[in-house]
């Protein structure tokens, strides 16, 4: 090939190229916007069909994490869900337990169980859809949004990374008196006690990471005045129903206290139900180890998010001590010196334990949820070894499973 036909080859190859990623681009956005409640985008079903896993690679998966589950879940007589998938094809799957051990209501697929704090991730992913759909600024001061809201400098982007100084409200509260602990706690209270109690910030600003249920508590705010819609319905039309998780709500006191899946101490006694229950954005969501692999899907879809917001979603933002450990926009993270990553967000309130692992470089995601205490849920971490090179394995024959 003369360099002239070699050159006009190239240019060819270069505009095609091109034509395509408009061509791509076009119908990326055609389909979010057809796909939008009110102005903000929902997600969608990630439509693509990934490889089928290798027979072996199946069944290596399943005789470790058979081995994983008698000697660590089972043995602590575990109630709840254990789910490994891989290019969204379920590899391992166990339930077992109850959801209402006085009624003998035994837990099965479609039982949704408490999520505890994996609810931050669904809730940091629709905050992301009003910001993608440029209804919303990451770097937006909250006060511009919440006018009562009394702290200046505290911005969307801190909210959702754990750095605005925040204090957790389930310690405020007790401050002086500032709630009746006899009455239910609702969102919209915690503005109000941060006024009229006059509570100070932990720290300034943007200094520091410190985990806080209240950030989340005021996302879910934040969700409501953009949608204008109640969180509980704006999960369920930009989220849930969208991606067909069916058993998958945001938990209303008043309407599902008698209903719901029980949450019990190790000793099967039953948590009551107390004046924090009926706060949302943190915690609150109900699902199941199917739906939350829906979801997780759907975040590989080339309409969840643009690029752009996505890399600010999946790097940390807190390096002022030296470790490993780290939080992005909604999830947590370990980073290691090779740039190895693994994302993951934990869960616990009364109960209710809960782990969810998304392995972003192998497709894999890793479920596990449990409505009787156990710490056996985050053991679950142990099984990224078989994915890829991650400093976590289940070892047999009499190791110590921990590293």
């Amino acid at each position: 090939m003369t360099l002239q036909k070699f050159t006009k080859y190239i240019i060819i190859i270069g505009a095609s190229s091109f034509f395509f990623s408009c061509s791509e681009k076009k119908e990326i956005k055609k389909s979010k916007e057809e796909h939008k409640v009110g102005k903000i985008y929902a997600m969608q079903p990630y439509g693509e069909n990934l490889p089928e896993i290798a027979s072996a690679k199946k069944q290596m998966v399943q005789d470790s994490m058979d081995y994983l589950y008698k000697k660590e879940f089972f043995s602590n007589d575990y109630s709840g869900a254990v789910l490994v998938a891989q290019n969204g094809k379920i590899l391992y799957e166990r339930y077992s337990g109850m959801s209402n051990f006085e009624k003998k209501e035994p837990v099965n697929a479609d039982t949704p169980l408490h999520i505890a704090s994996v609810s931050k991730v669904l809730t940091a992913s629709a905050v992301l859809l009003m910001i993608d759909s440029k209804q919303l600024n990451l770097d937006a001061k909250v006060k511009t949004l919440l006018p009562e809201f009394p702290y200046e400098d505290i911005t969307i982007r801190m909210l959702l990374n754990h750095r605005s100084g925040l204090r957790n409200y389930s310690y405020f509260i007790e401050d002086k008196g500032a709630w009746d602990r006899h009455n239910t706690l609702h969102n919209s209270d915690i503005i109000s006690i941060l006024n009229n109690a006059k509570i100070q910030l932990e720290f300034k600003p943007d200094t520091r990471f410190s985990y806080c249920n209240t950030n989340y508590a005021i996302l879910a705010l934040i969700i409501e005045k953009i949608t204008k819609l109640d969180y509980r319905t704006a999960m369920k039309k930009l989220i849930f129903e969208p991606l067909d998780m069916k058993n998958t709500y945001v938990f209303d006191i008043t309407k599902h206290a008698d209903t719901a899946s029980n949450s019990y101490k190790g000793n099967y006694i039953k948590y009551p139900l107390n004046h924090l229950d009926d706060i949302y954005g943190d915690k609150n969501i109900y699902s199941t180890a199917r739906d939350l692999l829906k979801f997780d899907l759907a975040t590989y879809s080339p309409t969840f998010l643009n690029k752009k917001l996505l890399k600010e979603v999946y790097k940390g933002y807190s390096y002022e001590a030296r470790g490993k450990r780290n939080y992005g926009l909604g999830i947590r993270l370990l980073e290691w010196e090779d740039d190895k990553k693994m994302f993951y967000h934990n869960g616990w309130w009364h109960g209710n334990t809960s782990a969810y692992i998304t392995l972003r470089k192998e497709k894999a995601t890793l479920i596990a949820l449990s409505n009787k205490y156990t710490r056996k849920a985050y053991y679950l971490k142990l099984a990224t070894g078989l994915f890829g090179d991650y400093p976590f394995h289940i070892r047999k024959k009499g190791d110590n499973l921990m590293e």
